[in-house]
């Protein structure tokens, strides 16, 4: 989310979610997901990947309890790659367990590993119903999708006020969440984003238990939401630029084959490039390719996006 590759900033998601200060919040939060009724908040173990150690990659939340690991995103944009990039994640958590345990994935014993669990907690603009299935085999070819040899499967569960209320009702802390998140973006329409911020927490009942905290740390909630609208804004200002890439495209080569296919390629491959460029955490390069037609192109042969 950060605009430089080397940096990561946190998600407010991850900061109440992610967080050991508060693992209640986040056995909560898996008992509303999973149906089930632990009680005991040190069961879980923060697994969470931190950008630094490991080759650039980060994830949102991943957590142990109960033999499995749990890999939990939040997307304020819809993004249909999600399976591809917790793919990447698992394999990372993975290579970081053994390693950590000292096992030999060369060895003749087998390694025991955690059952992986996905979810993604959507909270974007674009209409999505409560909950769905996102698979990596819709990124393969459809003739060809059963010969594959991995699936992958996330579930995506909308977490936008007034969407599935009975997660809502079992995970006070991620209603509260919605809430507030609902409650900032309702006062940005009538002032700047960091006094919504600031009204937003204020506005914020007493009885809930994520007040206090967002108070404590209201500086860094502020920066956490303003890189994150920052970001969101960027990514539709790519999807723009991709329309407009298209366009031009589709005149180039409708004199063969059409204005109309020429279009449909050109958003396809600009959103094939900044999909994969924001999923390999690649922001700056991004950036630099909205304005750079070569270096735009050097990315699509660096990808091989045809």
């Amino acid at each position: 989310m950060a605009a430089a590759r080397d940096e990561y900033r946190d998600r407010l998601f991850n900061f109440l979610f992610g967080n050991s200060e508060h693992k209640e919040w986040t056995l909560s939060l898996y008992n509303a997901v999973n149906g089930t009724s632990y009680t005991d908040p040190e069961q879980i173990t923060i697994t969470t990947i931190q950008q630094v150690l490991y080759m650039g990659m980060h994830n949102d939340v991943s957590f142990m309890i109960v033999g499995e690991m749990n890999l939990y995103e939040q997307q304020s944009s819809f993004n249909p790659n999600i399976p591809l990039r917790m793919l990447q994640y698992i394999g990372h958590l993975y290579e970081k367990l053994i390693t950590e345990q000292k096992k030999n994935k060369y060895g003749r014993m087998l390694i025991q590993l955690p059952i992986p669990k996905m979810v993604v907690f959507y909270n974007g603009s674009d209409e999505q119903p409560d909950e769905s299935v996102l698979r990596l085999s819709d990124a393969f070819d459809e003739k060809r999708r059963a010969d594959a040899d991995i699936q992958v499967r996330v579930r995506m569960v909308n977490v936008n006020q007034g969407h599935s209320a009975q997660i809502m009702r079992a995970c006070e802390p991620l209603r509260e969440y919605a809430e507030f998140i609902a409650r900032v973006q309702e006062l940005e329409a009538t002032m700047d984003l960091q006094s919504a911020i600031d009204q937003a927490i204020e506005d914020m009942p007493e009885t809930f238990a994520i007040k206090r905290y967002l108070e404590a740390h209201k500086s860094e909630v502020k920066e956490m939401l303003t890189t994150e609208y920052n970001e969101k804004k960027q990514m539709e200002l790519f999807y723009e630029d991709g329309r407009q890439e298209g366009r031009q495209e589709g005149r180039q080569e409708g004199r063969q084959e059409g204005i109309q296919a020429g279009i449909q390629a050109g958003e396809k491959r600009f959103s094939k490039l900044m999909n994969l460029l924001f999923a390999v955490n690649r922001s700056n390069d991004a950036m630099r390719a909205l304005n750079d037609a070569e270096y735009r192109q050097k990315l699509y042969e660096e990808f091989r996006i045809a």
